[in-house]
């Protein structure tokens, strides 16, 4: 073979070769080329459930009396919520916990003496849980009317909370996930390429915040329960390819 026609070969060899890689590192180079975004989807919500608590109790030097007191108390508490239209099923009382106190004696400079018995102090509480949010409000504010009775009754901020949360997450997800898709279209369509596939989906941290409020989000996520009217947010992360 003529020198001309074997350098010729080699030289057509080493194009190919050349192409061949060039066009390989091109398809790794597209392959590897993504658009990522962030996708919110937000709603705000009325709590359909509340649950409200209080607190009650005796102090008396005889244990017997004292439990017999507690139990009055309960059934006249009892009463009270079943009158207001609370039913039977709606609420819950405790059992009683039970605490020995003691009195602690000083001399004139403050040194401690000794202790003196001072009594059992038992106490009790009970938990509404209703769906009937207004009725048991209303009842949260008027319960000063069971100290006007004789019962040392301490009543808390009620809690509220809705149902259907899961639903409500699938719906932000499916929500969040549109937002996501628009937001990696317009950045595809701007550089002058196809939005692809996904390649990776990464779900963010649901929350739960009260309506107009200045709660701070956490990475491990809020869920208020202090407020009756609430927003919920939930993020997505997508990875695209692009075509």
């Amino acid at each position: 073979m003529k020198p001309y026609i074997k350098t010729l070969i080699v030289c057509l060899t080493a194009l190919l070769g050349v192409t061949v890689l060039a066009g390989a590192y091109k398809y790794k180079f597209r392959a590897q080329e993504t658009i990522s975004v962030t996708g919110l989807a937000e709603k705000d919500f009325a709590s359909d459930q509340i649950v409200w608590d209080g607190n009650y109790s005796r102090t008396m030097m005889d244990l017997r009396a004292a439990y017999a007191q507690l139990k009055s108390d309960e059934q006249a508490i009892r009463k009270y919520l079943m009158d207001k239209g609370v039913k039977d099923a709606e609420f819950v009382f405790s059992s009683v916990s039970i605490e020995k106190l003691f009195n602690t004696r000083y001399d004139s400079e403050g040194r401690t003496l000794g202790t003196d018995f001072g009594g059992y102090k038992l106490s009790q509480s009970v938990t509404v849980d209703s769906r009937e949010i207004e009725k048991v409000e209303k009842i949260s504010r008027e319960a000063t009317e069971l100290i006007e009775s004789g019962i040392e009754f301490n009543s808390s901020n009620p809690s509220y909370y809705y149902s259907k949360l899961s639903e409500l997450k699938i719906d932000l997800l499916a929500k969040a996930s549109a937002d996501a898709k628009d937001r990696a279209q317009t950045i595809a369509k701007n550089s002058g390429s196809d939005l692809g596939k996904i390649k990776k989906a990464t779900m963010g941290v649901f929350q739960i915040t009260g309506q107009n409020s200045n709660e701070d989000f956490s990475y491990g996520g809020v869920f208020n329960t202090s407020s009756k009217n609430k927003t919920a947010s939930i993020t997505i992360r997508i990875d695209y390819a692009v075509d």
